[in-house]
């Protein structure tokens, strides 16, 4: 399952650096698939979509910091808990019922994003 971040935030930015896939954005802010992956030029995502990793996407919330799902692992592979809502002030880092995942699925996911 994927983290959210809910519109509780208050955009103070601890959570983006502490993110292993650089899968958070400040709200406005385009995002990349190669942004701190091993991800470069074409490739072929987990679904079978093509996308070009250095294309830059539309951010997911033009209001406040936002989490790409299809780069949050929930930090497995990396830590024991997901870094954004260990250090979060206000607790909106939440997991996101949308995108309910495995372990196998997310650790797969952190595989491909640094070609592990």
């Amino acid at each position: 399952m994927a983290i959210i971040i809910t519109d509780e935030c208050i955009n103070c930015g601890a959570c983006e650096p502490e993110c292993p896939n650089t899968a958070i954005y400040e709200g406005a802010d385009d995002w990349r698939y190669k942004d701190g992956t091993k991800l470069r030029g074409k490739v072929i995502l987990p679904d079978g979509t093509e996308v070009d990793s250095d294309a830059a996407q539309t951010p997911l919330s033009d209001d406040i910091y936002y989490i790409v799902p299809g780069k949050c692992t929930e930090c497995k592979g990396f830590h024991d808990e997901p870094q954004c809502a260990a250090v979060c002030p206000v607790d909106c880092c939440v997991p996101d019922d949308n995108h309910v995942e495995s372990e196998e699925t997310l650790l797969n996911r952190q595989s491909f994003l640094h070609n592990e």
